[in-house]
């Protein structure tokens, strides 16, 4: 009788842990990269009074099985669900991460790594991707031409002084095309100066804009061949909105002499009605194709130094304004001479874009991409991999301790962390920004749960009181 007491007090311990297991649950049932747990019992040592015994064909008696009571019930083990994807909270918060495979975020905690699924992260006043408890967020940095380091796992300080802005860069490249019509009215517009104004604009090695303006001039034809040659000459030069140097013009005659020192450039285009054939390393020039830049047949690039100007200077300018201007080598194969609308254009960059330069770029806005690297843009147009954020999987992830504030610890049972890190996209993982996973606690098998445990410490709890009662009884009968 005194073993139903001990039977039943153990039913009522494993269920009351049960339940505290439930009621944490529940509790964090919005809780970020919560994991629920569950509880199993196991019964524990049997008290044998009799033996199992075998059957006897001397006597001819059958065997007989063991007789053994039960002395209740313990814990078995209290399991997390580890593997559960939880729900998706969106919160278009850029930072807010949720790991769509079995992987975990890194994080440090006074120099140990610990493993978290709360993605709930932000920027702290050092610049350093962080945790909701201040924690650094591990993983990888790049190097100056943004490629990734893999080595151990460090903080990414992803908003630190020297990702802030970008260098300037001057410009190397540029273009001119589309076409220019020897019968466009804006040839007459300003006589005697017959013209079409082009401008381009580029960037010095500390950044400054420039914009010039070049006057394209009708040239004579000559007096056999078909040909028509065009001159390009430099009106005026700016740098951020004022003006360094500009042509004069003649009150008298309208003429304009453009700047001294600016290398007029000559651009000749074929006008006959038939293909002129190749010449030696010269390619066949069709009807209004362009045959040469400079006077050299087949050159269809130029070199514009403006540091070489030496007068036209206005308002106290000097050429020390064009000190960082480096000499550009400007593209002018795409230029026609049809008799379509003039529509001369310039851009800096070459065909591929390289040679464009740019101003200093401050850093406008930052983003995770899927496959967790950290990427910067700026205001110039310029973006850089800062860093990328590495994961961390265990062989048995159900084996990780729990130690509160979202984080996990690794055991001798989970695996060890190699201090290195995953890439997430290795096993076909991702990131998914602007969302976060949230608890993967059921509450409708919680509140089952629930039930049947009520259920079950209530019934202990009347083993003792019936057991009670029959040792009650039993000193009665003394009555």
């Amino acid at each position: 009788m005194m073993r139903s007491l001990f039977s039943g007090v153990s039913g009522l311990k494993v269920h009351q842990t049960k339940m505290d297991v439930i009621g944490n649950n529940i509790a964090n049932v919005n809780t970020v990269g919560f994991k629920s747990s569950s509880v199993t019992f196991t019964d524990i040592f049997y008290q044998t009074s009799q033996s199992a015994s075998g059957p006897n064909a001397a006597t001819g008696a059958g065997g007989q099985n063991a007789k053994q009571i039960g002395l209740g019930a313990a814990m078995g083990a209290i399991a997390v669900n580890i593997t559960g994807q939880g729900g998706s909270q969106r919160t278009d918060n850029p930072f807010d991460l949720m790991i769509n495979g079995d992987s975990f975020f890194v994080v440090n905690k006074g120099g140990t790594n610990y493993f978290t699924k709360a993605g709930n992260f932000n920027v702290d006043e050092a610049g350093t991707l962080v945790n909701s408890a201040g924690y650094p967020v591990m993983g990888w940095q790049a190097d100056s031409d943004g490629k990734i380091q893999k080595e151990r796992v460090s903080a990414l300080h992803v908003m630190a002084s020297e990702n802030m802005s970008t260098p300037p860069d001057a410009t190397t490249e540029s273009t001119f095309f589309g076409n220019i019509n020897e019968e466009d009215d804006m040839f007459k517009k300003d006589p005697p100066n017959d013209y079409i104004p082009i401008q381009m604009s580029f960037y010095d090695s500390l950044g400054y804009e420039f914009q010039a303006m070049f006057h394209v001039r009708r040239g004579n034809r000559p007096a056999t061949g078909d040909e028509r040659d065009y001159t390009i000459d430099l009106a005026s030069l700016t740098k951020e909105g004022t003006v360094i140097a500009e042509a004069t013009k003649d009150a008298t005659t309208g003429a304009y002499t453009y700047i001294p020192g600016f290398t007029q450039q000559t651009v000749k285009f074929h006008t006959g009605e038939d293909t002129l054939p190749a010449n030696g390393n010269v390619a066949a020039v069709e009807p209004g194709g362009l045959i040469s830049v400079g006077g050299t047949a087949g050159t269809k690039e130029v070199s514009f130094d403006f540091s070489a100007i030496t007068g036209g200077f206005v308002g106290g300018q000097t050429a020390d304004a064009l000190g960082a201007v480096k000499p550009i080598n400007v593209n002018m194969s795409g230029l026609t001479n049809y008799g379509s609308a003039s529509t001369v254009d310039t851009k800096t960059g070459n065909s591929e874009g390289i040679g464009k330069g740019k101003a200093p770029g401050e850093m406008s806005r930052l983003g995770v991409q899927t496959d967790g690297k950290i990427v910067a843009s700026y205001t110039n147009g310029d973006q850089r991999i800062l860093g990328q954020i590495a994961v961390a999987k265990f062989a048995n992830a159900a084996g990780l301790e729990k130690i509160g504030e979202n984080l996990y610890a690794e055991t001798l049972n989970s695996g060890k962390f190699n201090g290195i890190g995953e890439d997430i996209t290795a096993d076909g993982g991702k990131f998914t920004t602007g969302v976060l996973e949230m608890s993967n606690v059921d509450l409708s098998t919680e509140f089952v749960d629930m039930i049947t445990t009520q259920r079950g410490f209530q019934a202990n709890s009347r083993i003792i009181t019936v057991s009670d009662s029959m040792l009650e009884e039993l000193i009665n009968l003394k009555r």
